[in-house]
């Protein structure tokens, strides 16, 4: 048997009183409201309403060693990274890894893989192979329905994905980023209940009048906090908090209660934040997360005040996992598994032929997944289109990870790179090898060093190269969030003596080959207008 004292927060009945909570084998006995001298808060854990664990650079055993420094006691998971690179099989290791700690999570059925017929990526999960996860019971929820044209347009293979999460009677996440009008009405009416990719107020604000549940998103390369926030005041039943993708630099520093934090000192209602962070996600998808009612299971959180939320205490099923600055989740052993098989490239196969005066640029925007579509001046040498650093528009790849195919090759504007280049295999969705950089030979420099590692983030200059392995799918580490996050931070700050001054370079950097966020993006298979969705040409003629 075990107990708390202190100031209890009961969010769902908006009060906040003196008293003490018994729990007795996972579960919550009484609570008790009495004087006491303790002048902390006791609260229900945060949740992460829609992460990529993936993202973190982290095994699920070591993402949650971290978070729950932070008072996160459960996530809403999309596995989609891994089983973009190993299908299935990736789905099940991060279940099994993840049900090796006390943490919870809750992992979702990709419904996306690949994303889109347009890139190669390493699996293919069919409406078939959703029926089986969705059979599951540590499968959720159906997660976010990327391919939102093919529901609008009523793709007979994306409606059989959303049909099983009905049978089986799950939720089904969205992904449409400024889906707006008719469209999304049609999108809502598939059964889709969420989305996270609102960038706007307007947006977010049609969403939620026509039923959705709006997920704000503030991670380590998207940030919509301040453009939605505002949503919350009367919107705040509907609303959740999530970081999508969290870099290993920024978990150390904090999660869900930095959005807390942030969402109090606007002023918004202390009661309506955490109902957005504690609340609604466990209400939406059903999860086994204790909200801190008698009968509940122990999942709360003790924080020294409701301003900064920094936590003191983290419980889950009433056992301590966090006290003090001491996470209590222990190291969990696992063996690597992969899927990388491409040979070292070529100087000149970065090389691409061309006598055109007009290029089409990817136009990177910094906090945003969402890029823009430039048409600038070309730089020729030789023949050859190469980067141009006096006008910031550098040359880009996306090399196959899982054959021996022809790099592709556009320009990207905004990476600001001077000297050398940087590289990735962490290139949603499919994770292919992204690169970007000021010379052909750099490019092709980086490139060759991740598949020498078979998955990594690497930076080169001129007489320096580093890299962080990723031997986990070419995604992930096989060590603490510690060592991984101190290994990036250095990497991080080497991109930005290279010349980068994005906030987040790498993060920025695996966004431009996901072909379903607009605008234009470039994938294994060449340049891709998401507004259209369909190819386009690296060369422009104006036909005007």
């Amino acid at each position: 048997m075990g107990s708390l004292k202190g100031n209890i927060v009961d969010i769902q009945n908006r009060r906040i009183f003196k008293g003490e909570i018994t729990f007795e084998k996972g579960k919550i006995i009484s609570i008790i409201e009495k004087d006491c001298d303790e002048n902390h808060y006791i609260l229900p854990g945060f949740v992460d309403a829609h992460i990529h664990i993936e993202s973190s650079m982290l095994v699920p055993s070591e993402f949650a060693k971290t978070a729950v420094k932070h008072g996160t006691v459960a996530t809403v998971s999309d596995p989609h990274e891994i089983a973009n690179v190993l299908g299935v099989e990736g789905v099940e290791f991060m279940i099994e890894n993840g049900k090796q700690t006390p943490f919870k999570f809750n992992f979702g059925a990709p419904s996306c893989v690949p994303a889109t017929s347009f890139e190669s990526a390493g699996s293919v999960i069919d409406s078939d192979g959703i029926k089986e996860l969705m059979s599951n019971p540590d499968i959720k929820y159906l997660a976010e329905m990327m391919n939102y044209p093919g529901v609008i347009y009523d793709d007979a293979e994306v409606l059989k994905k959303i049909e099983w999460a009905k049978h089986y009677n799950k939720p089904i996440d969205g992904h449409a980023p400024g889906l707006r009008g008719d469209d999304l009405t049609k999108y809502i009416a598939a059964g889709i209940s969420t989305d996270h990719e609102c960038f706007t107020y307007e947006e977010g604000l049609e969403k939620l009048q026509k039923g959705m549940k709006v997920i704000i998103r503030e991670g380590s390369a998207a940030k919509n906090f301040e453009a939605l926030i505002d949503l919350l005041d009367e919107h705040y039943e509907s609303i959740m908090f999530c970081s999508d993708d969290k870099h290993p630099d920024d978990l150390l520093l904090g999660h869900i209660n930095q959005l807390c934090a942030r969402a109090v000192a606007k002023d918004n209602d202390v009661f309506k934040v955490l109902q957005a962070a504690c609340v609604n996600p466990v209400k939406h998808y059903s999860l086994g997360v204790g909200l801190l009612q008698v009968g509940d299971v122990a999942d709360c959180i003790v924080v020294e005040d409701l301003k900064d939320f920094k936590t003191l205490h983290t419980y889950i099923d009433g056992v301590l996992v966090f006290d003090n600055g001491f996470s209590k989740i222990k190291h969990v052993e696992f063996q690597d598994l992969n899927n990388f098989n491409t040979d070292k490239k070529d100087v000149s196969d970065f090389r691409f032929e061309s006598g055109k005066d007009k290029i089409r640029v990817i136009e990177c925007l910094d906090g945003e997944l969402i890029t823009n579509q430039l048409i600038e001046n070309a730089t020729i040498e030789d023949g050859n289109l190469v980067s141009n650093t006096d006008t910031d528009i550098l040359k880009m790849t996306v090399v196959n990870r899982y054959k021996n195919d022809p790099p592709a090759i556009a320009f990207i504007k905004n990476f600001g790179l001077k000297e050398g280049a940087i590289a990735s295999s962490v290139g949603h969705d499919s994770h292919n090898i992204i690169a970007v950089g000021v010379s052909d030979e750099a490019i092709c420099k980086a490139v060759n060093l991740v598949i020498e590692h078979k998955g990594g983030i690497c930076a080169v200059s001129n007489d320096e190269q580093k890299v962080v392995p990723l031997p986990v799918a070419g995604i992930m580490s096989n060590q603490n969030a510690e060592t991984i996050g101190k290994q990036y931070s250095e990497l991080d700050a080497m991109a930005k003596q290279l010349g980068s001054t994005l906030h987040a370079p790498y993060m920025s950097l695996s966004f431009m080959a996901l072909l379903v966020i607009p605008s234009l993006k470039l994938s294994d298979k060449g340049l891709f207008d998401g507004n259209s969705f369909q190819f386009t040409n690296l060369e422009y003629i104006d036909n005007a």
